[in-house]
């Protein structure tokens, strides 16, 4: 989707001002395939960049999703906490994960755009 910047590891970030909204790629999502529990981080805890901020569990595995920029979580989508099928069902729109204060807007350079993103898959898928 375009206007959001992408990890390696599909996570997406969309900006608004000093805030950063943060999920999982629909690739992420058909991957792990039926999502049965999201461990939401806690409000007020810092993150880094590329490192673990909260864990979701599928039926198929247990991932790590990862932090695209570091700052402080100040917001968790209660609702794919109490719901995580909605994760699977609308992952950039109500299956949004959590938001960031962005510390450093320049770390978004580090990610990628939606078409590098895209280019990146069809690189991943051969």
């Amino acid at each position: 989707m375009d206007g959001l910047k992408y990890t390696k590891d599909h996570e997406w970030v969309k900006v608004e001002g000093s805030l950063g909204i943060i999920g999982i790629t629909d690739f992420a999502q058909h991957s792990l395939t039926d999502i049965v529990f999201a461990e939401l981080p806690q409000k007020g805890r810092q993150v880094e960049q590329g490192k673990t901020a909260m864990v979701v569990e599928s039926v198929k595995s247990v991932s790590d999703v990862f932090a695209p920029v570091s700052g402080e979580i100040v917001e968790v989508n209660e609702k794919a906490g109490k719901d995580s099928g909605i994760i699977n069902r609308d992952p950039y729109g109500e299956g949004w994960l959590f938001k960031i204060k962005v510390r450093d807007a320049s770390e978004l350079g580090k990610l990628m755009d939606a078409q590098a993103y895209k280019k990146y898959l069809a690189e991943q898928a051969h």
